[in-house]
C-alpha cells in the first residue's frame, strides 16, 4: 500500500514565499536582473582568464571552476523559479524535483570543496612562494578540481536517491521556493533517521572540515604576512588572498546564519527570503568581488579591450 501511494506523486507543487504574494513581480525582476549579471560576470571572468596568458595560474584556474559553478549552480533552479513568479501554476515535475535537487545540493557540495581548495591555493603561494610552482603545477590542480566536483557530484547523489526514494503518500505540496531536501523531507510519510544520519555525515565533510582546513590556511597565511618586514609587502600579500576570503565570509556566514538562526513559526518567508538571497546574490558578488578586488583582472581587461581596439582601429 506504502509503494503504491508513494507512485501516486507525479508533481510537486512549490508554494514558496506564498506570504508576498503582491512582491512576486519584484522577485521575478530582481532575479532575473541578478540572474543576468551573474551569467555576463562569471563568463566574463572565465573568458578573460583563458584569453590572457598571465592568467594561466593555478589561482585562476580554480576561479573558472567557482564561475562555472556559480553559472550551473543558479541555472539549476533560477529559470523555474522566473516562470514560477509570474505563473500562475508553480509546479514541478517527480524527476524534475530529483534533477533539481540533485544539481543545487552536488554544486553546493562542491563549493565547499572548492573553496578549501582555493585557501590551500593561496596557503601554497603565500607561505611556499619558492616551491609554489612545483607543487601547483598542472596535473595536481586539474586533480584537486576534479575531486571537487565527484566527490560534491556523490555526495548529492546518495543523498538524492535516498530522498526521492521516501513514500510521499500523496502529500505534494512543497512549502518552499525549489526542490530543496529539507523541505522534501517534510512531504514523507516515513521515518527518515537514515537521511538524517548521512546528511550529518555529509555536513561534517562538506561544512565542518572545510571550514576548518580554511581557518588552518588563513592563521597561516595570516602568520606569514605579519613577518613581512616592509608595509608594501604585507599589502601586496594581502591583496592576493583577499578576495577569497571575502568570499569565503559571505557564502559561509549565509549558511551558518540561514540554518543556525533561531527557528520560529512566524520566520518561514523571512527563511525563503534569506535563501533566495543565498541563490543569487552570493554567485552575483563573486565576478564583482574578484573583478575589483584584483589588479590582475583589471590589467587584463585593459589589454583584452586595447587589443580589441587596436584590431578595430
Amino acid at each position: 500500500m506504502e509503494r503504491q501511494n508513494q507512485t501516486l506523486v507525479t508533481i510537486f507543487f512549490l508554494h514558496g514565499l506564498a506570504a508576498y504574494p503582491n512582491f512576486h513581480f519584484a522577485f521575478f525582476l530582481m532575479s532575473l536582473i541578478m540572474y543576468i549579471i551573474i551569467l555576463l560576470g562569471n563568463s566574463f571572468l572565465i573568458t578573460i582568464s583563458i584569453l590572457d596568458s598571465h592568467l594561466h595560474t593555478p589561482m585562476y584556474f580554480f576561479l573558472s571552476n567557482l564561475s562555472f559553478l556559480d553559472i550551473c549552480y543558479t541555472s539549476s533552479s533560477v529559470p523555474l523559479l522566473l516562470v514560477n513568479f509570474i505563473s500562475g501554476q508553480k509546479y514541478i515535475s517527480f524527476v524534475g524535483c530529483g534533477v533539481q535537487m540533485f544539481f543545487s545540493l552536488g554544486l553546493g557540495s562542491t563549493e565547499c570543496v572548492l573553496l578549501t581548495v582555493m585557501a590551500y591555493d593561496r596557503y601554497m603561494a603565500i607561505c611556499r612562494p619558492l616551491r609554489y610552482p612545483t607543487i601547483m603545477n598542472k596535473w595536481l590542480c586539474g586533480w584537486m578540481a576534479a575531486n571537487s566536483w565527484i566527490t560534491g557530484g556523490l555526495n548529492s547523489l546518495v543523498q538524492t536517491i535516498l530522498a526521492m526514494r521516501l513514500p510521499f503518500c500523496g502529500n505534494n505540496v512543497i512549502d518552499y521556493l525549489t526542490c530543496e531536501i529539507l523541505a522534501v523531507w517534510k512531504l514523507a510519510c516515513t521515518n527518515i533517521s537514515l537521511n538524517k544520519i548521512i546528511m550529518l555525515i555529509s555536513n561534517v565533510f562538506f561544512l565542518v572540515i572545510p571550514v576548518v582546513l580554511i581557518f588552518i590556511s588563513y592563521s597561516f597565511i595570516l602568520l606569514t604576512i605579519l613577518r613581512i618586514n616592509s608595509a608594501i609587502g604585507r599589502q601586496k600579500a594581502f591583496s592576493t588572498c583577499s578576495a577569497h576570503l571575502t568570499v569565503v565570509i559571505i557564502f559561509y556566514g549565509s549558511i551558518l546564519f540561514m540554518y543556525m538562526k533561531p527557528k520560529s513559526k512566524n520566520s518561514h518567508g523571512t527563511d525563503e527570503l534569506i535563501a533566495l538571497f543565498y541563490a543569487i546574490v552570493i554567485p552575483m558578488l563573486n565576478p564583482i568581488i574578484y573583478s575589483l578586488r584584483n589588479k590582475d583582472v583589471k590589467q587584463a581587461v585593459k589589454k583584452l579591450s586595447k587589443n580589441i581596439f587596436s584590431q578595430g582601429t
